[in-house]
Protein backbone atom coordinates (compact mmCIF):
# COMPACT_ATOMS: atom_id res chain seq x y z
CA UNK A 1 0.00 0.00 0.00
CA UNK A 2 1.01 3.60 -0.94
CA UNK A 3 2.31 5.17 2.43
CA UNK A 4 -1.01 7.47 2.34
CA UNK A 5 -3.62 5.59 0.75
CA UNK A 6 -6.67 7.20 -0.05
CA UNK A 7 -9.81 5.98 1.40
CA UNK A 8 -13.23 5.26 -0.33
CA UNK A 9 -16.65 5.32 0.97
CA UNK A 10 -20.05 2.93 1.02
CA UNK A 11 -23.22 4.79 -0.48
CA UNK A 12 -26.40 5.07 -2.37
CA UNK A 13 -27.03 7.02 -5.12
CA UNK A 14 -28.69 9.67 -2.77
CA UNK A 15 -25.75 10.62 -1.41
CA UNK A 16 -23.53 9.86 -4.00
CA UNK A 17 -25.48 12.85 -5.40
CA UNK A 18 -24.42 14.60 -1.81
CA UNK A 19 -20.78 13.75 -1.88
CA UNK A 20 -19.93 13.50 -5.39
CA UNK A 21 -17.70 16.40 -5.51
CA UNK A 22 -15.62 14.53 -2.58
CA UNK A 23 -15.56 11.23 -4.49
CA UNK A 24 -14.06 12.83 -7.54
CA UNK A 25 -11.45 14.75 -6.51
CA UNK A 26 -9.58 11.81 -5.64
CA UNK A 27 -9.66 8.01 -7.08
CA UNK A 28 -11.29 7.31 -4.12
CA UNK A 29 -12.83 3.66 -4.47
CA UNK A 30 -16.56 3.48 -4.56
CA UNK A 31 -19.14 0.87 -2.61
CA UNK A 32 -22.84 1.12 -3.94
CA UNK A 33 -25.31 0.06 -1.26
CA UNK A 34 -28.82 0.45 -3.69
CA UNK A 35 -28.75 -3.31 -4.76
CA UNK A 36 -28.83 -5.29 -1.06
CA UNK A 37 -32.65 -6.00 -1.05
CA UNK A 38 -34.44 -8.79 -2.89
CA UNK A 39 -37.55 -6.20 -3.65
CA UNK A 40 -34.82 -4.06 -6.14
CA UNK A 41 -32.96 -7.29 -7.61
CA UNK A 42 -36.00 -9.05 -8.56
CA UNK A 43 -37.56 -5.51 -9.90
CA UNK A 44 -36.18 -3.31 -12.59
CA UNK A 45 -32.94 -2.27 -11.69
CA UNK A 46 -31.64 -1.00 -14.87
CA UNK A 47 -32.66 2.96 -14.23
CA UNK A 48 -30.34 2.73 -11.23
CA UNK A 49 -27.50 1.34 -12.74
CA UNK A 50 -28.07 4.32 -15.43
CA UNK A 51 -28.21 7.02 -12.48
CA UNK A 52 -24.94 5.60 -11.52
CA UNK A 53 -23.41 5.36 -14.62
CA UNK A 54 -24.25 9.44 -14.80
CA UNK A 55 -22.92 10.29 -11.65
CA UNK A 56 -20.05 8.28 -11.91
CA UNK A 57 -18.81 10.10 -14.88
CA UNK A 58 -15.38 10.93 -14.41
CA UNK A 59 -14.96 8.70 -11.52
CA UNK A 60 -11.31 7.38 -11.49
CA UNK A 61 -11.18 4.96 -8.15
CA UNK A 62 -12.37 1.39 -8.08
CA UNK A 63 -16.00 0.77 -8.46
CA UNK A 64 -18.40 -2.18 -6.28
CA UNK A 65 -21.47 -3.29 -5.00
CA UNK A 66 -22.57 -4.39 -1.47
CA UNK A 67 -24.05 -7.89 -2.46
CA UNK A 68 -27.75 -8.93 -1.13
CA UNK A 69 -27.42 -10.37 2.48
CA UNK A 70 -30.76 -10.18 4.32
CA UNK A 71 -31.90 -13.37 5.82
CA UNK A 72 -29.50 -14.89 3.28
CA UNK A 73 -26.97 -17.47 5.11
CA UNK A 74 -24.17 -18.62 2.06
CA UNK A 75 -23.98 -21.99 4.27
CA UNK A 76 -27.61 -23.01 4.73
CA UNK A 77 -28.20 -26.58 4.76
CA UNK A 78 -31.35 -26.35 3.55
CA UNK A 79 -31.09 -27.09 -0.35
CA UNK A 80 -34.09 -24.76 -1.38
CA UNK A 81 -32.69 -22.37 0.71
CA UNK A 82 -29.36 -22.39 -0.45
CA UNK A 83 -31.01 -22.00 -3.94
CA UNK A 84 -32.14 -18.48 -3.43
CA UNK A 85 -29.09 -18.08 -1.71
CA UNK A 86 -27.75 -18.55 -5.21
CA UNK A 87 -29.75 -16.91 -7.20
CA UNK A 88 -29.42 -13.60 -4.97
CA UNK A 89 -25.86 -13.89 -5.39
CA UNK A 90 -26.15 -14.01 -9.86
CA UNK A 91 -28.77 -11.21 -9.32
CA UNK A 92 -26.08 -9.19 -7.46
CA UNK A 93 -23.57 -9.73 -10.35
CA UNK A 94 -25.68 -8.58 -13.34
CA UNK A 95 -25.87 -5.71 -11.66
CA UNK A 96 -21.74 -5.89 -11.32
CA UNK A 97 -21.18 -6.90 -14.96
CA UNK A 98 -24.27 -3.84 -16.35
CA UNK A 99 -21.91 -1.29 -13.79
CA UNK A 100 -19.00 -2.74 -14.51
CA UNK A 101 -18.11 -3.46 -11.11
CA UNK A 102 -15.34 -5.60 -9.86
CA UNK A 103 -16.43 -6.26 -5.84
CA UNK A 104 -19.06 -7.35 -4.23
CA UNK A 105 -19.22 -8.34 -0.73
CA UNK A 106 -20.51 -11.37 0.66
CA UNK A 107 -21.23 -11.86 4.43
CA UNK A 108 -19.26 -14.63 6.37
CA UNK A 109 -21.12 -17.76 7.37
CA UNK A 110 -19.30 -18.35 10.50
CA UNK A 111 -21.20 -17.68 13.59
CA UNK A 112 -20.36 -17.20 17.39
CA UNK A 113 -21.95 -20.42 17.67
CA UNK A 114 -19.87 -22.19 14.86
CA UNK A 115 -16.26 -21.31 17.03
CA UNK A 116 -17.87 -22.60 19.65
CA UNK A 117 -19.45 -25.84 18.63
CA UNK A 118 -18.28 -27.28 15.25
CA UNK A 119 -15.68 -29.05 16.34
CA UNK A 120 -18.23 -31.36 18.34
CA UNK A 121 -18.79 -32.61 15.02
CA UNK A 122 -17.83 -35.33 12.35
CA UNK A 123 -15.96 -32.88 9.69
CA UNK A 124 -18.16 -29.97 11.01
CA UNK A 125 -15.89 -27.42 9.39
CA UNK A 126 -15.48 -29.06 6.31
CA UNK A 127 -19.31 -29.31 5.88
CA UNK A 128 -19.53 -25.83 6.47
CA UNK A 129 -17.26 -25.09 3.39
CA UNK A 130 -18.74 -27.54 1.31
CA UNK A 131 -21.78 -26.03 1.57
CA UNK A 132 -20.59 -22.77 0.67
CA UNK A 133 -19.17 -24.45 -2.66
CA UNK A 134 -22.65 -25.94 -3.43
CA UNK A 135 -24.04 -22.35 -3.13
CA UNK A 136 -21.68 -20.07 -4.48
CA UNK A 137 -20.30 -22.44 -7.42
CA UNK A 138 -22.10 -20.76 -10.47
CA UNK A 139 -21.79 -17.11 -8.24
CA UNK A 140 -18.05 -17.76 -8.47
CA UNK A 141 -17.70 -19.10 -11.98
CA UNK A 142 -19.30 -16.03 -13.17
CA UNK A 143 -17.54 -13.69 -10.85
CA UNK A 144 -14.30 -15.27 -12.49
CA UNK A 145 -16.14 -14.52 -16.03
CA UNK A 146 -17.00 -10.80 -15.42
CA UNK A 147 -13.68 -9.42 -13.45
CA UNK A 148 -15.20 -9.22 -10.31
CA UNK A 149 -14.35 -10.65 -7.13
CA UNK A 150 -16.78 -12.16 -4.40
CA UNK A 151 -15.43 -10.54 -0.81
CA UNK A 152 -16.13 -12.19 2.20
CA UNK A 153 -17.08 -9.91 4.96
CA UNK A 154 -16.58 -10.79 8.59
CA UNK A 155 -20.05 -10.82 10.97
CA UNK A 156 -19.77 -12.67 13.89
CA UNK A 157 -16.43 -14.51 12.75
CA UNK A 158 -14.60 -15.11 16.36
CA UNK A 159 -11.50 -16.91 14.36
CA UNK A 160 -10.01 -14.53 11.92
CA UNK A 161 -8.34 -17.23 10.11
CA UNK A 162 -11.80 -19.42 9.19
CA UNK A 163 -12.62 -16.85 6.27
CA UNK A 164 -9.10 -16.95 5.01
CA UNK A 165 -9.79 -20.92 4.83
CA UNK A 166 -13.05 -20.69 2.99
CA UNK A 167 -12.06 -18.31 0.50
CA UNK A 168 -8.78 -20.58 -0.19
CA UNK A 169 -10.52 -23.50 -0.55
CA UNK A 170 -11.85 -21.86 -3.69
CA UNK A 171 -8.45 -21.94 -5.44
CA UNK A 172 -10.28 -18.91 -7.39
CA UNK A 173 -8.98 -15.53 -8.32
CA UNK A 174 -12.71 -14.06 -7.72
CA UNK A 175 -12.86 -15.44 -4.01
CA UNK A 176 -11.27 -13.16 -1.26
CA UNK A 177 -11.33 -11.42 2.05
CA UNK A 178 -13.05 -8.63 3.14
CA UNK A 179 -12.49 -7.39 6.64
CA UNK A 180 -15.18 -5.08 8.76
CA UNK A 181 -13.43 -3.17 11.62
CA UNK A 182 -16.65 -2.50 13.18
CA UNK A 183 -17.62 -6.31 13.62
CA UNK A 184 -13.94 -7.66 14.63
CA UNK A 185 -13.99 -4.52 17.57
CA UNK A 186 -17.92 -6.04 18.35
CA UNK A 187 -16.43 -9.92 18.60
CA UNK A 188 -12.92 -8.51 19.94
CA UNK A 189 -14.70 -6.43 22.90
CA UNK A 190 -18.16 -8.81 23.09
CA UNK A 191 -16.70 -12.61 22.76
CA UNK A 192 -13.27 -12.69 23.65
CA UNK A 193 -11.85 -12.34 19.40
CA UNK A 194 -8.68 -10.75 18.60
CA UNK A 195 -8.12 -7.16 18.07
CA UNK A 196 -8.68 -5.21 14.68
CA UNK A 197 -5.29 -5.09 13.56
CA UNK A 198 -5.07 -9.20 14.06
CA UNK A 199 -7.79 -9.72 11.64
CA UNK A 200 -5.36 -7.86 8.61
CA UNK A 201 -2.58 -9.79 9.83
CA UNK A 202 -4.30 -13.15 9.41
CA UNK A 203 -6.02 -11.95 6.65
CA UNK A 204 -2.42 -11.07 4.63
CA UNK A 205 -2.79 -10.53 1.48
CA UNK A 206 -5.82 -12.67 0.75
CA UNK A 207 -7.38 -9.16 2.02
CA UNK A 208 -9.04 -7.41 -0.95
CA UNK A 209 -11.31 -5.37 1.04
CA UNK A 210 -11.88 -3.32 4.16
CA UNK A 211 -14.83 -1.81 6.05
CA UNK A 212 -13.74 1.12 7.87
CA UNK A 213 -16.02 2.09 10.58
CA UNK A 214 -15.68 3.22 14.55
CA UNK A 215 -17.29 0.82 17.31
CA UNK A 216 -17.22 0.67 21.05
CA UNK A 217 -16.86 -3.11 21.04
CA UNK A 218 -19.89 -3.70 22.15
CA UNK A 219 -22.32 -3.70 19.30
CA UNK A 220 -21.88 -3.15 15.77
CA UNK A 221 -22.50 0.99 15.49
CA UNK A 222 -20.99 2.13 12.43
CA UNK A 223 -20.27 5.32 13.88
CA UNK A 224 -18.00 8.34 12.19
CA UNK A 225 -13.73 7.15 12.85
CA UNK A 226 -13.12 8.63 16.05
CA UNK A 227 -16.18 7.84 18.15
CA UNK A 228 -14.96 4.77 19.16
CA UNK A 229 -12.41 2.71 20.57
CA UNK A 230 -10.65 1.22 17.50
CA UNK A 231 -7.22 1.63 17.27
CA UNK A 232 -6.86 3.29 13.75
CA UNK A 233 -3.25 3.70 13.76
CA UNK A 234 -2.58 -0.31 14.28
CA UNK A 235 -4.83 -1.06 11.69
CA UNK A 236 -2.97 1.08 9.58
CA UNK A 237 0.45 0.01 10.16
CA UNK A 238 -1.34 -3.42 9.71
CA UNK A 239 -2.50 -2.83 6.51
CA UNK A 240 1.06 -0.88 5.33
CA UNK A 241 2.23 -4.46 5.67
CA UNK A 242 0.22 -5.41 3.06
CA UNK A 243 0.89 -5.68 -1.24
CA UNK A 244 -2.62 -6.52 -1.84
CA UNK A 245 -3.81 -3.16 -2.39
CA UNK A 246 -7.28 -3.85 -0.87
CA UNK A 247 -9.99 -1.46 -1.35
CA UNK A 248 -10.50 0.88 1.92
CA UNK A 249 -14.57 1.84 2.31
CA UNK A 250 -15.74 4.06 5.09
CA UNK A 251 -19.23 2.73 5.79
CA UNK A 252 -20.94 4.70 8.36
CA UNK A 253 -24.81 4.61 9.60
CA UNK A 254 -24.89 8.64 9.32
CA UNK A 255 -23.69 8.98 5.80
CA UNK A 256 -23.28 12.51 6.15
CA UNK A 257 -20.43 12.02 8.59
CA UNK A 258 -18.23 10.21 5.69
CA UNK A 259 -16.12 13.39 5.12
CA UNK A 260 -15.35 13.71 9.08
CA UNK A 261 -14.10 10.48 9.12
CA UNK A 262 -11.86 11.49 6.08
CA UNK A 263 -10.77 14.38 7.71
CA UNK A 264 -10.10 12.08 11.12
CA UNK A 265 -7.93 9.66 9.29
CA UNK A 266 -5.98 12.64 8.01
CA UNK A 267 -5.27 14.00 11.07
CA UNK A 268 -4.34 11.22 12.07
CA UNK A 269 -1.18 10.94 9.04
CA UNK A 270 -3.43 7.49 7.86
CA UNK A 271 -4.97 8.16 5.54
CA UNK A 272 -6.59 11.38 2.64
Amino acid sequence: MPSLPIVGAAMTLDFLELHRTLMLEKPRDLELQDFVNADTLNGDWQPLVERAKALLDGHQGRLGIHGPFWGMNVANPDPDIAAIVGKRLLQGLEVCEALGATHMVVHSPYSTWDHNNLDSYERGREKVIERCHATMKEAVARAEAIGCELVIENIEDKDPRDRVILAESFNSPAVAVSLDTGHAHYAHGSTGAPPVDHYVAAAGNRLRHVHLQDADGYADRHWSLGEGTIRWTAVFEALGRLSSTPRLIIELRDLTRIPDSIAHLAALGLAE
